[in-house]
């Protein structure tokens, strides 16, 4: 069988590849870090293929699967969801503008994994939640959940096995099998546990009959081990296949049988029976993901370094001579860290070049290093097919100690690190040139990648460390000229240590309004249809909400909003809908209310039946029944709550109304004039309270959200202390009840941003002085501030607690 050779190469994407689907021979979808969904259809220039985009969302998008056509939708339905937990259903001739055909609320972290049973009758995902759920695609609802028990952290993979069978892998380095079929429950536990001593991260299922696997084998796993294991559908395994150098991410079966892989060791390995037939090495770190064509055989990966490609057997569709051509070039001039060979390299000790014209390898795959002409030490692969040593890249012991730049998205630089930002998750990349400033450097790796400036002086003291010993250019001549001029160059070894950022006090209330409302208002409409002729809004009222979604969603300061009547009114129309709407109905319009509360005079607005927006809000997201009772919300938050009964996304839109109601004068007001009813119902969110349980602790947005809040009020207590005359609208009583709940948070979680917004909490009262700093001494808040530290790598999360026990010292 002829080996594979680039048939295309699909460029457009800013961001990691980080999954793709190849559902017919015409079209290639994928999903980027940068935050879009692309549909690719080949040309009649074969093998080009031109590119459009059908989603443009607000975070990374890390997960998509293709719904066959059926019914209505006979195009079929492109499937996407990540950071943002929300799964998106769109049409493939969807724009960017274009609303949702679906939208699939359930998880409460990162949606890694998803996948739709062969006949499309239902679609899977798996989450950093620890979750994963069945969706019906007859009612877009969620049909089961799969039970995963024990300390899951993650399910990375799932497999629609059959229309009646789902695998899932994840964390805990368990393999586990649903059966669906006859099962009517909601809860689904596994019929299969396996166990494979590593973290799961891919599954495939393989073909049967004559086209099977020569072990037999039904399906295969592969995770961090690097391995692939081979099973059968009992639990049995039968074979397992090693050649990979590090994690592999993803999984494909060919029609012949054959197995596709992928990993962070920059390869894509062919499987024939029990042996690595081919090895395609990528010009990137990560080859995050594989998909095979069911029609042609093709192979599409998706990977770091942005690109798309596509792989094929068949002559007629290979690549041109001269695209070919780049691409091995490409190749051979990436940098290999020389961790990843997983070997220490001495450049005196390596064999000269010549060695590889009197052996060959072992197996497909195998890498040799050997010292190149120039000194280097060069990475060159044995391919089977070919019997010869392909060139695969530099070597770099240390960052740019080779002599030679490193290229990222098309420049080169001295350096590229892997930056760890969050335990568990993939490293980002950050390129860095010894002209520059470090701090400049690390600012706008921080801005491309969204991620908050808190992070500065641990990224800018990252870089710093990691280049004392290194000279510009790693050469001995004098120094290249600098943009700064020679005399004022930064020079990391003599430079001092930067003063460490301080985080306490912080003076500015946070919000939460980041929202895709036009989502929500299609999920709004199309609820509206099926309720009664007393609860639907009318015709008019639906159109003054699209009028005004463009000017709700975002912030006042950017429209000019001064609290517009139609504004106002659509408020209004937002109250009605959490009112009188069925429970499970509301959460689109709690999504409307928390983006309505900062724009001027929407906090002073009230219903003449439910009262202001922090009772709407609160009974909104608790109260089934939202009840007209003559008890008070205090009352009903304490006794009357069925967490059972609740979503906890409903909660974490009322957590976050209450967030950003801080936003306006007024809407802080109105806070100030509840704390007790406020902190009550953070006290229920958080299980503080003998024989309750806390509401959405498994929900890192959930958390995000309540820790929001407890910072928000926090900050109100520390500026009233600070005034003159001090005011305390937050009571010691409220402040015991806060630091109570940032105790549960810091002992409970692990998520580093929930552990940071806790630790922020308690110091605004710290930093407050007085009374609400002995309140903490006095509640022994040294021992748990000093776990939060102990439980996590993240330098912000520690930074913050330093600072916190050296109040708590004074």
């Amino acid at each position: 069988m002829p080996d594979y050779k680039l048939s295309a190469q699909l460029k457009g994407h800013d961001g990691d590849v980080r999954a793709v689907c190849f559902p017919t021979a015409n079209v290639v979808l994928s999903a980027s870090r940068d935050h879009t969904v692309r549909i690719w259809r080949r040309t009649a220039e074969n093998p080009k293929f031109d590119a459009t985009i059908t989603t443009q969302g607000h975070e990374y998008v890390n997960s998509l699967t293709f719904l066959r056509p059926h019914g209505q939708y006979s195009d079929g339905l492109i499937v996407s969801s990540g950071k943002e937990p929300i799964i998106e259903v769109k049409k493939p001739t969807s724009t960017p503008s274009d609303n949702a055909e679906r939208l699939l609320v359930g998880h409460g972290n990162n949606v890694c994994a998803l996948d739709t049973s062969p006949r499309g009758s239902w679609i899977v995902s798996g989450s950093w939640d620890g979750k994963a759920i069945i969706w019906g695609t007859d009612t877009w609802e969620v049909a089961h959940h799969l039970v995963h028990e024990g300390d899951v952290k993650s399910v990375w993979a799932v497999l629609a096995y059959d229309e009646s069978t789902v695998i899932t892998g994840s964390a805990d380095g368990l393999v586990r099998i649903f059966k669906l079929a006859g099962n009517k429950s909601t809860e689904i536990t596994p019929w299969k546990t396996l166990s494979t001593g590593g973290v799961v991260r891919a599954l495939c299922k393989l073909p049967t009959g004559l086209q099977g696997h020569p072990s037999g084998a039904e399906f295969a796993s592969a995770g961090n081990d690097g391995i692939i294991r081979l099973w059968k559908m009992n639990g049995t395994e039968v074979g397992s296949l090693s050649g990979h150098d590090s994690f592999i991410y993803s999984l494909a079966a060919l029609p012949g049988g054959e197995i596709v892989s992928s990993g962070e060791d920059r390869t894509v390995r062919i499987w024939r029976g029990s042996k690595c037939v081919q090895t395609i090495t990528h010009p990137a770190i990560s080859v995050w993901t594989v998909a095979v064509c069911a029609e042609n055989g093709d192979i599409v990966s998706g990977a770091s370094d942005n690109v798309v490609r596509v792989f094929t057997r068949n002559e007629d569709r290979v690549a041109d001579a001269e695209t070919i051509a780049q691409f091995e070039e490409s190749v051979r001039a990436s940098a290999i860290p020389q961790q990843q060979l997983g070997e220490t390299i001495n450049r005196e000790n390596q064999d000269p070049k010549s060695w590889l014209q009197t052996h060959s390898g072992t197996k497909d795959g195998q890498v040799k290093t050997v010292r190149e002409d120039d000194g280097s030490v060069g990475a060159y692969q044995w391919s089977t097919s070919q019997g010869k040593w392909i060139h695969v890249g530099i070597v770099v012991d240390s960052a740019a100690s080779s002599g030679k730049k490193v290229t990222y998205k098309g420049k080169e630089y001295d350096y590229v690190f892997d930056v760890d930002i969050e335990d568990g998750k993939p490293p980002l990349q950050l390129p860095y040139n010894l002209s520059d400033n470090p701090y400049e450097a690390a600012t706008k790796f921080l801005g491309d990648n969204e991620l908050p400036i808190t992070y500065l002086d641990s990224v800018a003291n990252f870089i710093t460390q990691n280049t004392q010993a290194a000279t510009l250019g790693q050469t001995n001549n004098a120094p290249s000229a600098d943009p700064y001029g020679t005399e004022s160059r930064y020079r990391p070894d003599s430079a001092p240590e930067p003063p460490k950022k301080k985080f306490l006090p912080h003076m500015q209330y946070l919000s939460l309004t980041q929202a895709k409302l036009e989502a929500a208002l299609k999920k709004l409409k199309e609820l509206n249809e099926k309720q009664s002729e007393r609860n639907a809004v009318d015709a008019a009222s639906i159109s003054l909400l699209e009028s005004q979604v463009g000017t709700i969603s975002k912030a006042p300061s950017a429209t000019g909003d001064e609290g517009s009547p139609a504004t106002l009114e659509a408020a209004q129309v937002i109250f009605a809908i959490i009112t009188q709407w069925p429970y499970a109905d509301r959460l689109p319009a709690l999504d409307f209310l928390r983006c309505l509360v900062p724009h001027p005079k929407v906090a002073a607005q009230t219903d003449r039946h439910f009262g202001d927006i922090i009772n709407i809000a609160i009974r909104g997201a608790l109260d089934p029944d939202f009840r007209g009772d003559n008890s008070t919300l205090g009352d009903f938050i304490e006794k009357g709550v069925d967490e059972k009964a609740l979503n906890a996304n409903s909660v974490m839109m009322a957590l976050r109304t209450i967030t950003n109601l801080f936003s306006t004068p007024e809407g802080g007001k109105l806070v100030a004039s509840q704390i007790a009813t406020v902190v009550n119902f953070l006290s229920r969110v958080a299980g503080t309270n003998e024989g309750q349980q806390p509401i959405g602790a498994a929900n890192v947005n959930v958390q995000i959200a309540l820790t929001s809040v407890t910072f928000n009020l926090a900050c109100l207590a520390f500026r009233e202390r600070k005034k003159s005359p001090p005011e305390e609208s937050v009571d010691l009583g409220a402040l015991a009840e806060i630091i109570n709940i940032v105790e549960t948070t810091v002992r409970k979680q692990t998520d580093n941003e929930v552990l940071f917004r806790a630790l922020m909490t308690l110091g605004m009262l710290l930093a407050a002085g007085g009374d609400p700093r002995e309140l903490a001494k006095s509640l022994e808040a040294q021992e748990w501030v000093a776990l939060a530290a102990k439980k996590t790598g993240d330098t912000r999360v520690k930074d913050v607690a330093a600072e916190c026990l050296s109040y708590l010292k004074q």
